[in-house]
């Protein structure tokens, strides 16, 4: 593959030395320079930008390259891909990492994989009425080569605490499929390829309870098969149907009801690759990274898709990954320059903030996440960055935790914030119901819904965040659930509560519908 990058052969002048040594610093830049010297005369260690970019906690150890991970309702993360050396393979291990009893060896559970499945490369979700793991395809190693294709379906169960086989398989062998549900609270399984040379163009719909139906007159070799095969991006659109972003710039609608219909949009987007990521921050709006340093906010909320252009994306960031923060805003991570080379590494994320279209840098990583790392929104609102590797330039059986700007106290200090705390609520809500909350504080900000994350090379599939309205009395804090299941499907979702001061609470985890 070809080297790709941008912004190459630009002139860059710099001010003449005159000029740099007239310029007179700002009165905000001398209080600042006026703080930080104070901080330093008072013996603070150094002042701290935390509450600017956010901070990466140190690197920790994960018991294998977290290629899949899965938050799953009872706040524990899936995650598979590998063997405990960073080998491709998902044939032999899982973990299940509780994120309550810390980051060292003693809050990981590493089980044997005993479906016979290898769950590489494959696609996965968290069911939306039962809360289990459904994990669909996977690789098959055939005469010594690997990267074959199986229809295995696997289902992990959280409460048992157990991987095992489905009675009923796809009715296609899948490898990097896409996985997302549907507003009818089925689950959507496209893309992916049956062998190294045979693309699947064909979706089909599972049904908890009933099983599988493959949409036989839905197939588009341009929307998801041949041309557009690989973790195909995906989302629920508000319109009832499904929204399709291809590598080459067509963008469909599908419709996932009987056995499907799927037809092209006017919209055509510049071209982008598998690995650059692509976000619905909101419902109904996409980020999407597009190649040559691009990028579009793709509306879906009027009759006819529209995207404009958003500026400042920085670099091509191949094989990073967007995630939506409880704040509403994006977190862009890792990648590079060219597909999976250290050159021209992003160890700085960026943050995105939608309302305004700006972009700021956020803090620095130690490891770089290239092919096969992950980024996913935690209940504490951090942010999971790990894995990369298998192949790669580094095999990263690794993971860094990112603390986003709203933990921290607005200072220099890069103390955390002290946190609203949901005291009370309710495990499952109905659409358009009015959800009583307790907290601990007065003056509650704002309420947010985030779809709880499942990722794996570049995706995240079925993340969104779902703005919702509130009303409060004293502690107590009354919030309308989204009525339309187009806008916010069926399924588990973290709800965060924002004091005055725009710090979040450890989120509680929800079922709506």
């Amino acid at each position: 593959m070809g080297c790709k990058w941008a912004n190459q052969g630009r002139n860059h002048v710099m001010p003449a030395a005159s000029a740099v040594f007239r310029r007179t610093p700002r009165p905000a830049h001398r209080l600042l320079a006026v703080a930080l010297a104070a901080a330093s005369v008072a013996g603070v260690a150094r002042a701290d930008d935390a509450y600017l970019k956010g901070r990466f906690d140190p690197v920790v150890n994960w018991p294998l390259i977290p290629i899949h991970v899965v938050l799953m309702p009872d706040g524990r993360v899936l995650s598979y891909g590998t063997d405990g050396k960073g080998n491709q393979t998902g044939q032999f291990i899982y973990d299940v990492w509780d994120p309550a009893k810390g980051a060292d060896a003693a809050s990981h559970l590493t089980l044997p994989n005993t479906t016979g499945t290898d769950t590489f490369c494959s696609g996965q979700s968290v069911l939306p009425y039962s809360g289990a793991v459904l994990l669909t395809g996977g690789d098959k190693t055939v005469n010594g080569v690997r990267n074959y294709s199986v229809n295995d379906v696997n289902l992990f169960d959280p409460a048992r605490t157990t991987l095992y086989s489905a009675n009923q398989p796809m009715a296609f062998l899948r490898w990097y499929p896409t996985v997302l549900t549907t507003a009818q609270g089925e689950v959507l399984v496209l893309g992916g390829r049956a062998d190294p040379n045979t693309p699947v163009p064909t979706p089909e719909v599972y049904t908890e309870g009933r099983g599988w139906r493959t949409l036989s007159t839905a197939v588009s070799d341009d929307a998801y098969g041949a041309r557009n095969w690989s973790y195909p991006r995906a989302w629920q659109a508000p319109n009832g149907k499904v929204f399709v972003d291809t590598i080459w710039g067509g963008t469909f609608f599908l419709s996932a009801a009987g056995t499907g219909s799927v037809a092209r949009t006017p919209l055509t987007l510049s071209a982008t690759d598998y690995y650059l990521p692509a976000v619905m921050y909101r419902p109904g709006r996409i980020l999407s990274l597009r190649t040559l340093n691009k990028a579009v906010d793709i509306d879906l909320t009027a009759a006819t898709p529209k995207a404009t252009t958003v500026r400042g994306v920085g670099q091509d960031r191949f094989h990073g990954s967007a995630t939506v923060m409880a704040d509403g805003k994006v977190f862009v991570s890792g990648g590079s320059f060219v597909t999976n080379v250290a050159w021209g590494v992003a160890y700085a994320a960026k943050i995105w903030n939608p309302d305004t279209r700006a972009w700021a840098t956020a803090a620095t990583a130690k490891r770089m996440r290239l092919y096969h790392s992950v980024s996913m929104l935690l209940p504490d609102g951090r942010v999971l960055t790990g894995g990369g590797g298998a192949p790669g330039p580094q095999t990263n059986l690794n993971a860094e935790i990112y603390s986003p700007p709203y933990l921290f106290e607005r200072n220099i200090s890069g103390r955390l914030a002290v946190r609203p705390v949901i005291t009370a609520m309710p495990a499952t809500a109905a659409f358009g119901s009015t959800l009583t909350v307790g907290t601990n504080v007065t003056g509650v900000s704002k309420v947010t819904l985030v779809r709880t994350g499942s990722a794996t090379h570049t995706v995240d599939f079925d993340q969104r965040l779902v703005p919702v309205s509130h009303t409060t009395s004293g502690t107590t804090v009354n919030v309308t659930m989204p009525s339309d299941p187009n806008l916010a499907p069926p399924g588990y979702y973290m709800l965060f509560v924002f004091n005055s001061a725009g710090v979040p609470s450890v989120a509680k985890v929800l079922r709506l519908g």
